[in-house]
Order: C-alpha cells, then structure tokens, then sequence
C-alpha cells in the first residue's frame, strides 16, 4: 500500500509548574524562598526527510504528542525541558490545518524543517517573586499547556519531469529503460498503483533529471473517477508534463483524442496546468496500426513537434533524453 494522504492530530508539550518552596537548613531560621521554574514543553517539528517514502508512519499512528516540561524543584532546581517531537515527513508533503482549511506549510527540499506547534511556557517558582517588600513569597504559577491541533497530511510528489498518460500507455516501460527505476511492467492496465520516481542520468553533463510514473488517467479523472485526486495532484509540482501516447491505438483508443481528453482532465483539476511547458511523446511506433495514427496525428496537430518513440526496442529514447535535458537545463 501507497499512503499519501492522512488525517493526523499533533500536540506540543505542556509547560511544568513552577515550585513554591523555602530553604530548610540547620541554624538557618530565615532561608527564604528557593522554588525553581518549570520547564518548557516540547515543540513539534516537521523535518523533511529524502529516504521517507510516503505517509504510511502517520496512517498507523494518529496521534503524536511531544513531552511535557518537567515541574521545579526546592533548592533553585529549575525543571527540564520537555523533548521535542520530531515528525521525518517525505519530500512534497503539505500540511493543511483542517480547522481553518489553510495550508500550514510545504516540506520541498531535504532537512527543511518547520515549527508546526510550540510547547508551553514553564511556571515561575516562588524564587522569582522575592523582592524587598516580599521576603517570603508564596506565589507560583502553573506550567501554561501546548498548542494542539487537527491536520491534514498530503504527499505531492516531487520530480522533473511527470508522465502522464492513459492506462497501458507504456508509461512504467518507459520509466524502465530511461532510469534507475523498476516500477512493475505488465500488459493489462493500471499496472502502476503507486507513483514511482526514477532518475536519468547525464553523466557526460554531470547532471540529472527525475521522473514520476503514476497511475493511468481515466476520463472524468478530474471529478475523482477512478484514481483521480490520488493521481492529479502527483503532478502539480512537476516542472514538464510529458504527455506519452499510445500511437498503436490499443483497445481501439484513438491518440489525437487522448491527448485532448488528458490535457481536459489536467485543467479541469487545475487551470494553472495548462501553463506548464510539455512535450507529447508517442509510443509503440514499431506496432502495425501505429505508421497511420503517426502520419494522421503529424496532420492534425501540426503546431507541435511530437516525438515517437518504441519503449520497448529503446528506439528514439537518445532523442527524447536529449529534448528533456535541453528543456530543463
């Protein structure tokens, strides 16, 4: 199971209770106040970790709470901070406040970390409220309670270059023969049920460039059928869309109304999509039905410049790594 999206309940440490107590000493009648303060509560902390893969550590656990302060003590002994709850979160992780519906803050580059709740203040002992007109203190003050709250995690996935296409488009092939990657390879559709991030590497170039396979579009995607949201919104943050086609019309699609009914589904889920850079790449070139749809769809849309592509051969893959390097670099 992929988890990129839970509900989750946070709350910082309470502070400790300051302390009321007086020196108590042998031949010392008059010790005067020595009650120390309490200490803080612990803070929670989101950290953004490269090696956490998904959200699965909040999905089984809901509630995360951070230490309370420890209270003070006789003999000016103040009490010990409470400690910190670090919560290591996947790189692309938004955090959504559900009472206020407001986004709290977005985990985008490793080691970031964000002060999601402070914990409580500590009480003053009576120690701190001698003066000279108040030799014998008896006043103190409670440990004041942390912030809490309820809050939505949501994993965006982060990567160059975002794949996008229908079921059996070739999607998880190309990913395959491009990268690092090995996402699950199969010949029946939504084979890929999880998003999958490969790196390309240029090492002639000393650079490199990620790619997300996730799982095949349907029609009415952007009203939450099938995969919907759990899809769309793995590529929002996407530098290039590449729009991977299948050119052998399998199962009697048609590529020219697939790649209309994919750029629908991307604006309906969010018009800002349409203004990101893409690339259409058609796929399985080396099938029969595919020298006609290439021809047809070279005619038809003619104001772009498709690549074609057979992922499985690895036929015209130097090409189409050469025009993702040119249009990221």
């Amino acid at each position: 199971m992929f988890y990129d999206e839970t509900k989750v309940y946070l709350k910082a440490g309470k502070g400790g209770d300051g302390c009321m107590s007086f020196l108590r000493q042998k031949y010392i009648p008059k010790g005067g106040p020595n009650g120390g303060n309490g200490g803080r509560g612990g803070d929670v902390i989101l950290l953004a970790d490269e090696n956490v893969s998904d959200l699965r550590a909040f999905h089984f656990k809901k509630h995360w709470n951070a230490k309370n302060g420890e209270p003070g003590k006789g003999s000016d002994q103040n009490g010990k901070g409470g400690t910190n709850c670090v919560l290591k979160a996947p790189l692309g992780t938004e955090v959504r406040d559900i009472l206020s519906n407001e986004i709290v803050c977005e985990l985008l580059e490793h080691d970031q970390d964000f002060l999601i709740l402070e914990g409580g203040k500590g009480g003053r002992g009576n120690a701190t409220f001698k003066s000279s007109v108040n030799q014998t203190p008896r006043q103190f003050t409670e440990g004041k309670p942390g912030m809490e709250g309820d809050y939505i995690f949501t994993l965006k996935t982060i990567a160059d270059v975002g794949l996008v296409g229908f079921p059996n488009a070739g999607k998880s092939t190309l990913l395959n023969v491009l990268s690092n990657a090995a996402p699950k390879v199969a010949s029946y559709p939504f084979t890929t049920l999880v998003p999958t991030v490969g790196v390309i590497d240029y090492p002639e170039d000393f650079y490199s460039i990620t790619m997300a396979d996730v799982p095949g579009l349907i029609e009415g995607a952007a009203e939450n059928r099938g995969l919907g949201h759990r899809f769309l919104r793995h590529v929002e943050r996407c530098k290039i869309l590449l729009f991977l086609l299948d050119m052998a019309a399998t199962d009697g699609r048609d590529p020219i109304v697939d790649f209309e009914h994919l750029q629908k589904e991307l604006i309906d889920y969010d018009p800002r999509l349409a203004d990101k850079p893409f690339l259409v790449v058609g796929n399985k070139k080396d099938e029969e039905n595919a020298t006609e749809n290439i021809l047809r769809f070279r005619n038809t849309l003619d104001h772009f410049e498709p690549l074609f592509i057979s992922a499985v051969l690895e036929d015209g893959l130097n090409d189409l790594r050469s025009v993702l390097l040119k249009k990221l670099k």
